[in-house]
């Protein structure tokens, strides 16, 4: 029997991406996902929230176009699987932690426009897992353009 383990979840980013990479070359990117849930308490009549923080881990060019593309207080859309950590302290204490691990990260166009920019493929076209391209600008500053010259019809996926 197959268990999926993917969740899909909308929030702001609490720090910009943070991009390294390993010793085999491969580039990682880490950030912090807040998710808000407001609702109104029917006994007192108030608006309560609750909030929740994620630590996301982005791989390869994935990573590489998010720490391009995002920046703190972007909302974005987050979809990939959980993973728990586990680590000893230098205080001998045992610790946890849950993360996302990204597949998808887009951002959120429920108030914001952005612009498509699409990346030439990196990984000889075949898409494996996390090799999507595409980066994009948001809102208004450091738009680019690009000609009618770099249009190429075989480039379009449908």
């Amino acid at each position: 029997m197959a268990f999926d383990n993917t969740v899909t979840v909308t929030g702001n980013m609490t720090r910009d991406p943070e991009l390294r990479f390993t010793a085999g070359g491969s580039a990682v990117a880490t950030f912090g996902l807040a998710w808000n849930r407001r609702w109104q308490n029917r006994q007192t009549n108030e608006t309560e929230e609750q909030v929740s923080f994620f630590d996301v881990t982005c791989w390869n060019t994935l990573a590489e176009n998010v720490s391009e593309s995002l920046t703190k207080g972007t909302r974005v859309v987050v979809s990939g699987r959980m993973e728990q950590r586990s680590w000893e302290t230098q205080d001998g204490e045992r610790r946890s932690k849950v993360e996302i691990i990204a597949d998808e990260v887009s951002p959120s166009l429920r108030w914001a426009t952005v612009e498509v920019i699409r990346n030439e493929r990196r990984d000889g076209g075949g898409g494996g897992r996390n090799q999507g391209g595409g980066g994009y600008q948001g809102g208004g500053g450091g738009r680019q353009q690009r000609s009618q010259a770099d249009y190429v019809p075989d480039e379009e996926p449908f």
